[in-house]
């Protein structure tokens, strides 16, 4: 009877459910994969205002990329933006822009502004942030705040490149 009893209270409790705080967004059956990487570039008539990053990590056919411009620094505190970005000038845009594929990510100057003429504020340094998110996010969140991007897939720092 004891042994009985034992088994029953054993079984109770392995296969008790328990619940806790909910986690970060994640595939089904697998673990979160959001890569993250800082990159500063120039955008110079000889790389024809693009620049062409190779990922060097493996992504998923239905992985989507982010891109964030460092727009400003307030007060000591970096402001980040989604791209893509549009500053107007009197004679013309510029807008910030980037494209991806499975293996790279292509960050590239758009607009009507002559590119040429352009202050080195707007073509030189130019600091990126890139990641990488599982598809089945996409519509569910705001991408628009890097913060809580972060948070939300574990990035506690942006390898810098």
């Amino acid at each position: 009877m004891k042994n009985l009893i034992t088994v029953i209270i054993t079984s109770f409790l392995l296969f008790t459910a328990c619940e806790g705080p909910q986690g970060p967004p994640g595939r089904d059956g697998g673990l979160i994969v959001s890569p993250a990487f800082e990159i500063e570039l120039d955008f110079t008539a000889g790389n024809n205002y693009e620049y062409f990053e190779p990922y060097g990590f493996n992504t998923y056919p239905a992985d989507v990329t982010l891109v964030y411009i460092l727009w400003e620094i307030v007060d000591g505190q970096e402001v980040w933006r989604l791209l893509p970005q549009t500053v107007q000038f009197e004679d013309g845009s510029l807008m910030y822009n980037f494209d991806f594929t499975r293996t790279d990510v292509r960050f590239f100057l758009d607009g009507t502004v002559n590119f040429n003429t352009l202050d080195s504020s707007w073509t030189r340094n130019q600091v990126f942030r890139v990641v990488v998110v599982p598809a089945d996010n996409v519509g569910k969140q705001d991408f628009s705040d890097i913060n809580v991007v972060m948070e939300s897939y574990g990035i506690t720092n942006f390898k810098k490149r």
